[in-house]
């Protein structure tokens, strides 16, 4: 039978070991831990490794990493007075636990409160922006003064504020049925405007043409009569020379061109031989020793 001595011994080891193992702790390196006695914060620890405390204390652990808050996506009156659906969201980290513990109690609760503030600053800050801003680079600008408006805030929370972002930007379903019905009235009264100044464009160029084709048609004819009544004085010239070298020749020539206009055509003449038109041809021949 064992003695008391050993008894006791073993007892005391094995309350000694409890205590031990209640006293022993250890900070990973992705968390810092907040150490507790009856409820209230004693100490902070942000080294890793292994550390100690009393039995009667506990410990409580926090994210070292950077965490995500996304809000819910809310809905935001701008200044052109359109509204959007915007979705935000912010990167933080906890750089005090202490006074993140006293403030928020935990991250569920600090990223309810939080994110109300992330939306309300959103709401003011956007509704002094157009849709057309957060269209163009003024967008980066706009998150850079939301992100300022939380820095402190923050802090308060012993949070960092890292990155705030404003992920999606969505018209809201019948805002954007109005806007695409705006954008196809204002294509179709673009296109009718168009189409007018085409007519417009046609209706001149053919005025134009029409002009152009007179002028050139009245030049045409001045010049043709020009070279006409050039060449009926040139041929009356020359047939006048004709004329005056052998008036009895030019006589018989006439004569002959007025056989072919007349009887080319197939036209029937009832005429007396010895009529006049046909005098040429009742003369006899003449004398080859002329």
């Amino acid at each position: 039978m064992a003695s008391p001595k050993l008894i006791i011994a073993a007892v005391v080891l094995i309350i000694v070991a409890i205590v031990g193992s209640m006293s022993v702790f250890t900070v990973r390196q992705d968390k810092q831990a907040l150490v507790l006695q009856f409820g209230n914060p004693v100490r902070a620890i942000s080294e890793p490794g292994l550390h100690f405390k009393l039995p009667i204390q506990n410990v409580e652990y926090y994210e070292r990493r950077i965490l995500d808050l996304d809000p819910p996506v809310q809905q935001v009156l701008l200044s052109d007075q359109k509204r959007v659906n915007i979705d935000s969201f912010a990167r933080w980290k906890i750089i005090d636990p202490l006074q993140f513990r006293k403030r928020a109690l935990n991250v569920d609760q600090f990223v309810q409160i939080f994110g109300q503030r992330l939306n309300s600053v959103i709401r003011g800050e956007l509704a002094q922006s157009p849709l057309i801003a957060l269209l163009t680079d003024n967008r980066a600008r706009i998150m850079e003064k939301i992100q300022a408006a939380l820095v402190e805030p923050a802090k308060d929370f012993g949070v960092q504020l890292i990155d705030v972002r404003i992920g999606r930007t969505d018209l809201p379903k019948e805002t954007s049925q109005a806007v695409y019905n705006r954008m196809q009235s204002a294509r179709i009264a673009e296109a009718s405007q168009l189409r007018a100044e085409g007519e417009e464009i046609k209706s001149k160029t053919q005025a134009d043409a029409e002009r152009e084709k007179v002028i050139l048609l009245a030049e045409a004819r001045r010049q043709s009569e020009t070279l006409r009544g050039e060449g009926d004085a040139e041929r009356n010239k020359i047939l006048g020379a004709a004329y005056n070298k052998d008036a009895k020749f030019f006589e018989f020539y006439r004569s002959l061109q007025a056989y072919r206009e007349a009887l080319s055509n197939g036209t029937t003449l009832v005429i007396s031989p010895d009529s006049e038109f046909f005098k040429y041809f009742n003369q006899s021949e003449p004398d080859a020793s002329r």
